[in-house]
């Protein structure tokens, strides 16, 4: 048994002694793209996830948007679907307090038969791959995430679209921007409540929360935490109890980055500080020159940015929320405290000294995009990387070169990647890359309500 596992026994032991009424527990992982996977597992069986019998078809990690096998991962019947072995993640077992039920909720990393091998499908791998890189060099990266979301209405508008949500305790929707509105937050008190109250029951540091400048979007922010798989699985922990606190209020919750044509998209920012083995913050300098490691961490995130853009914005959405005026990055350029640029320094000198990834939407993948902001600030610390000069005016930004315009641009810089096929290992180079490029197929070819709303009649 491994240490994680024996970890989370006895954490197990104490968990079902204090909450002796649960009665199922649902096992979860987050695949390569799209929502968390799993199954229910009696408690009786507790057994079997500890010692390693609970197994998934390898072929799950790997399934598309709409759930469906990848042909071109070769991982499902092609190879006779094999299964992996599931291991339970330390620190995740909590109960779930929407459910009906009594139930109890655990995060599991997948491997291969052999119970050693992490799976290169599984993204919490990946992760953990690079992590251990920075361990090597006698670095910890403390990682927290800001995640955007908005609640809308269950009942969809005209043409599937989504339409905010109805104000509680009024019949009147919610129909202007709201940023930083305190009015806001109080007319939905209820569920923003029911939010916070429910991180607090899971042990999700949340921390602050805004209204947004979307109509019905909110920000939360998660405190930092000295273990980057740690503030990854959080951050996926999040994403699921928004989305069900949300049901329980008659409401629907979505991360997709852009949901409103004419609206501010979702984003998943990272702020990330080092610690050297002492415990400094290696990221502080002075409030007149970046240290020489803050600098080069930025210069790497800059050279990988154009490599890595397919884990920031893996889905065909994802591409319309890179607009300057919707204060999403537009341009490959990095600054001071300016909420514009791709890669924001808020703070230089002291203990909260940090850089802010601003790239990826909230539809990516957290493991992924935590695992390649890590690669590239690896990357520049050892190659000594120079960032170029910061953005300092609002049409500097506009000067440099654009971020990546199109999902089928991203697929193409991202097979060509030397950077790409060594965040992971290259059968999940080649897994990635497939799925995407078949989502890309499937989204290219596919018939849209405004193809036929403009060209019905007019052609």
């Amino acid at each position: 048994m491994s240490d994680q596992n024996q970890i989370f026994e006895a954490e197990a032991q104490a968990f079902f002694s204090a909450n002796p009424d649960i009665e199922r527990l649902e096992v979860l992982y987050l695949g390569l793209c799209g929502p968390l996977r799993g199954k229910w597992v009696p408690v009786k069986s507790l057994s079997k996830l500890i010692s390693g019998e609970l197994s998934f078809p390898t072929a799950t990690a790997g399934l598309d948007i709409w759930g469906h096998d990848v042909d071109e991962m070769a991982l499902a019947i092609a190879t006779g679907d094999p299964d992996g072995v599931a291991l339970p993640v330390a620190g995740s077992l909590k109960r779930v307090p929407w459910a009906d039920t009594p139930t109890a909720q655990a995060l599991v990393t997948l491997t291969m038969p052999d119970h050693k091998t992490p799976s290169p499908y599984d993204p919490r791998a990946v992760l953990e791959a690079v992590v251990n890189r920075f361990s090597k060099a006698g670095l910890t990266p403390v990682v927290a995430t800001e995640l955007e979301f908005y609640l809308i209405d269950r009942k969809l508008g005209e043409a599937g679209h989504p339409q905010p949500p109805i104000i509680p305790h009024t019949t009147e929707r919610l129909s202007s921007s709201q940023v930083f509105d305190m009015d806001v937050l109080s007319q939905f008190s209820g569920v923003i409540g029911d939010i916070n109250q429910s991180c607090l029951e899971q042990n999700i540091p949340a921390d602050t929360t805004i209204a947004e400048f979307g109509c019905g979007q909110f920000e939360v922010n998660l405190v930092h935490v000295a273990d980057a798989l740690k503030a990854a699985d959080l951050c996926v922990e999040f994403k699921r109890l928004v989305k069900n606190i949300a049901r329980k209020h008659g409401m629907d919750a979505t991360f997709m980055a852009k949901p409103y044509t004419e609206s501010t998209g979702n984003g998943l920012h990272l702020h990330i500080s080092l610690l050297n083995q002492a415990g400094e913050n290696i990221f502080s300098g002075s409030h007149k020159e970046l240290s020489q490691p803050l600098k080069h961490a930025v210069g790497g995130l800059m050279a990988t940015m154009k490599d890595m853009h397919l884990i920031f914005a893996p889905h065909g959405n994802s591409y319309r929320r890179f607009q300057l005026a919707y204060y999403a990055p537009s341009t490959q350029c990095w600054g001071f405290d300016h909420r514009g640029v791709a890669i924001r320094l808020p703070q230089t000198s002291g203990p909260n000294a940090r850089l802010e990834h601003r790239i990826a939407g909230a539809d990516a993948n957290p493991y992924l995009v935590t695992a390649a902001v890590l690669h590239g600030i690896l990357m520049g610390l050892e190659q000594k990387l120079d960032p170029g000069k910061p953005i300092e005016k609002l049409e500097e930004i506009t000067e440099c070169p654009p971020l990546t315009q199109s999902w089928k641009q991203a697929i193409a810089d991202w097979s060509k990647s030397e950077q790409a096929k060594t965040l992971g290992t290259s059968e999940f180079f080649r897994v990635y890359l497939a799925g995407r490029k078949s989502e890309w197929e499937t989204y290219a070819s596919t018939v849209t309500d405004f193809d036929c709303q403009t060209y019905l009649r007019k052609v």
